[in-house]
């Protein structure tokens, strides 16, 4: 029978027999195990002090830093539920999440910002203690409780079904090795970077974290710290491969056992290219929602015998189904429905309702298909689907054609309306425009896509279109665009 412990045991644990051994690192800040148990013990007495209990929220709109993993590990040590925010959350936005979660304490928000909630600044360190800190062992009901704000653009908590405990003696998680290193470069409000950072933590890896993602420093930080472990969503493989040749290959990759790469489509060139450079046994993919019923895995090897696939599922089941719900058999699309085999809820939402249908069966709003062997291909998101002339376009594969092309950053497709056909394929690029054409990005995508799925126009922009998660909203990107438009013409 497993023995399970507090995530805070843990931690302890860790820290007595290794207390020198480096803990979290973000840029310049180091933390050794000793130091994090330390300035942990400190803020989980100051986080008592004012009311913080277990089973309380608090929301945590830190950036990437050594400061987060303080703040994490002081509400887990009170048996309290981290919940992370980006730090550039927009004003109601933070708003919005802050009513849903009703913290007791709002960490990183000036107080003015919200003034009818404590709030503590970035940067805020507690008051030496009268005594010493005598904090008992208790464990957090939900370890974590992200927010996600779907196709809808509105917040919600993804309150996790799982409390604040490990069993030390089970296989590491996520094929993390003990004393190894996480490289992680994506933001720590998202669930993916919250899971494979804080679960090396736990497992005894040292946790090196990029303030943001830039593609060479990934390079460094893992050949500098010989990490075992990499957390890659595709957007940034793409940054990395454009990177030239000699600065790609010029880092010593050598310790690298694991990329790990989710959280948005992976387009087929892409993960052969990387494959190629750095060999299938070392390519991971996984597909799950922060909702966590069950996940997809798919090696770099079972990836060649199943292109384009992100794995059979490991704790649950899939079903593929059409609009009335009918099962799909094999090698059709529809609409991807999960069914857990967990005997406990995986999570919770508040400020949203699932989507669910008898027997146990929840979607997360993904289209996608099965083939013969069991290996899930997804498709795109259901609400994402634009309906040109009586035909159903998926963005995410234009996408994909579109950032074959070395001069895309990054990109977005979304549906505008039309007259005469109902939408247009409307693609928004991150490139510069002095170095490829609209025309041009169109004929390329001609080779590549049938005629009725190509963009009918393309828009230059300078920023990126996902962020440091890989996390974009077309619905929102849309609403601009026609509210835009919809203005010039009054």
């Amino acid at each position: 029978m497993a023995s399970l412990i507090s995530f805070a045991a843990q931690l302890r644990d860790l820290s007595a027999r290794r207390p020198g051994a480096p803990a979290v690192t973000c840029g310049e800040s180091t933390l050794s195990r000793s130091e994090l148990d330390r300035q942990s013990d400190l803020l989980a007495h100051e986080f008592r002090r004012l009311g913080v209990g277990v089973g309380d929220m608090v929301t945590l709109a830190l950036p990437n830093s050594t400061e987060w993993f303080v703040a994490t590990v002081a509400l887990w040590k009170l048996g309290a539920t981290p919940q992370p925010v980006s730090a550039r959350l927009p004003r109601r936005e933070l708003e919005a999440v802050v009513s849903l979660a009703d913290p007791v304490v709002v960490l990183g928000v000036d107080p003015d910002v919200l003034p009818d909630r404590l709030c503590l600044p970035i940067g805020y360190r507690p008051p030496d203690p009268d005594g010493p800190v005598d904090l008992v062992d208790v464990v957090s009901p939900a370890w974590k409780a992200p927010t996600s704000g779907g196709s809808t653009g509105r917040p919600k908590l993804i309150v996790s079904g799982d409390p604040g405990l490990i069993d030390p003696s089970a296989e590491a998680a996520l094929l993390f090795s003990r004393d190894g290193c996480l490289v992680m470069p994506g933001p720590l409000f998202h669930n993916g970077p919250i899971v494979w950072a804080c679960f090396a933590l736990l497992h005894g890896s040292h946790v090196v974290v990029l303030p943001r993602f830039d593609a060479e420093q990934t390079l460094a930080a893992m050949a500098e710290h010989r990490a075992d472990v990499v957390y890659l969503v595709p957007t940034m493989m793409k940054r990395i491969w454009n990177l030239p040749a000699e600065v790609r290959t010029g880092y010593d990759l050598s310790a690298l056992r694991v990329v790990w790469h989710l959280a948005e489509p992976c387009p087929p060139w892409l993960k052969e290219v990387w494959i190629k450079w750095l060999g299938p046994e070392r390519i991971y993919e996984l597909y799950a929602g922060t909702e966590a019923q069950l996940r997809t895995v798919i090696t770099g090897h079972e990836w060649l015998e199943h292109r384009g696939s992100v794995g059979r599922p490991t704790g649950g089941e899939v079903q593929i189904c059409d609009p009335d719900g009918n099962v799909l058999p094999a090698g059709h699309e529809g609409e991807v429905w999960l069914r857990s085999s967990r005997t406990t809820p995986a999570y919770r939402y508040v400020g949203a309702e699932a989507r669910v249908r008898p027997g146990g069966w929840e979607s997360l709003g993904d289209m996608g298909r099965l083939d013969e062997d069991g290996y899930l291909y997804l498709g795109d998101r259901a609400q994402d689907m634009i309906l040109v002339g009586g035909s159903n376009v998926y963005p995410a594969e234009i996408e994909s054609a579109l950032n074959e092309h070395p001069a895309v950053q990054s990109c977005a497709v979304i549906g505008l309306p039309d007259d005469e056909r109902g939408n247009r394929v409307h693609a928004i690029v991150e490139a510069d425009a002095s170095a490829v054409s609209g025309d041009e990005l169109i004929a390329f995508t001609a080779e590549r896509l049938v005629a009725y799925k190509r963009p009918r126009t393309i828009e230059f922009v300078s920023s990126p279109l996902r962020d440091d998660a890989g996390k974009m909203r077309r619905s929102e990107l849309r609403r601009l665009r026609v509210a835009s438009d919809d203005a010039e013409v009054s």
